[in-house]
């Protein structure tokens, strides 16, 4: 007689796979939660993978480090050591997921650029809040950066009591003064997109600036007025990046402290890019820990 494991067997089996996979790179202790888009949002079709939401429910609550990958970033996939390095800071952790591609840099350019030089502007305002008529990428307004921040806020305060997630929501919207702002190129972009329009908490940049109004101008949006008080902007990028000037520019014509600009110059391991080595190479812990602060 051939045995067959019952459904409930198999199921117990595939939920411990993926607990395990989930909390892969973190502590035991940490909650992880691997949450689909569109299960805090029915109306999310494209990029429906899982957001990572990370904490540890054993410390004090602080502040939200919400992080944006950069372009074909995967939010599991996302730089767990940082993101636990935020978690002893005292930080709850989003790494959201989000339509991503196309980037900026691969719409915004040629004769485009030279016939709308608020071309950059137009497209981060329609990735980010959705709520512009720019038609050169397929974004829905659903699809916006700050819906699913918020959709899934609320669906955090509805099903994880424990995480205490409202306290990032004010009138159904997040409450910027609690969140920390970052992401790492595109990603990096938006959040310095949004710190110029909101007053957060912090906002920290990992090589997330290049856009133009028209080669070699850089894009007016980052000379316009930060509402986020320039003392909590930080920067970072690599030197061996090949826009590395045109990252170190961005940050200058946005007025960031220089003392907050942080040029990482440790060794690239063989295959990887500068570029993303900035939230991957655990030697810039300490610098990390400098760009976080203190998150409760």
């Amino acid at each position: 007689m051939k045995f067959y494991p019952t459904l409930s067997i198999v199921f117990l089996l595939f939920y411990n796979l993926a607990f395990t996979q989930a909390k892969k790179g973190f502590p035991e202790e940490y909650t992880v939660l691997n949450i689909e888009p569109s299960k805090t949002d029915s109306r999310i079709k494209e990029a429906n993978s899982s957001h990572l939401v990370a904490y540890n429910p054993n410390t004090k609550q602080g502040k939200l480090f919400f992080f944006m990958p950069g372009t074909g970033g995967i939010a599991l996939k996302g730089p767990r050591k940082l993101f636990s390095t935020a978690i002893n800071q005292g930080y709850h952790v989003i790494n959201i997921s989000y339509i991503n591609q196309p980037a900026v840099a691969q719409i915004c350019k040629g004769k485009i650029l030279e016939e709308n030089s608020n071309c950059t502007e137009e497209f981060r305002t329609k990735r980010i809040y959705g709520n512009n008529a720019f038609s050169l990428i397929n974004d829905k307004p659903q699809d916006a950066i700050v819906n699913r921040l918020t959709k899934l806020l609320i669906y955090l305060t509805e099903h994880d009591k424990k995480g205490n997630w409202s306290i990032y929501l004010e009138n159904g919207t997040p409450k910027w003064s609690k969140i920390v702002v970052s992401g790492q190129s595109q990603g990096g972009g938006m959040a310095a997109f949004i710190a110029k329009q909101h007053l957060v908490n912090r906002v920290i940049d990992f090589s997330g600036g290049w856009d133009y109004s028209a080669k070699p101008k850089t894009a007016k949006w980052y000379y316009s007025t930060s509402v986020t008080p320039l003392n909590r902007w930080y920067g970072t990028y690599h030197t061996t990046e090949p826009l590395a000037n045109i990252i170190k520019e961005s940050y200058d014509v946005m007025g960031i402290p220089e003392n907050h600009i942080y040029a990482f110059d440790l060794p690239v391991p063989e295959g990887k890019k500068g570029h993303s080595n900035g939230v991957r190479n655990i030697g810039y812990t300490k610098e990390w820990i400098e760009l976080l602060g203190k998150g409760n």
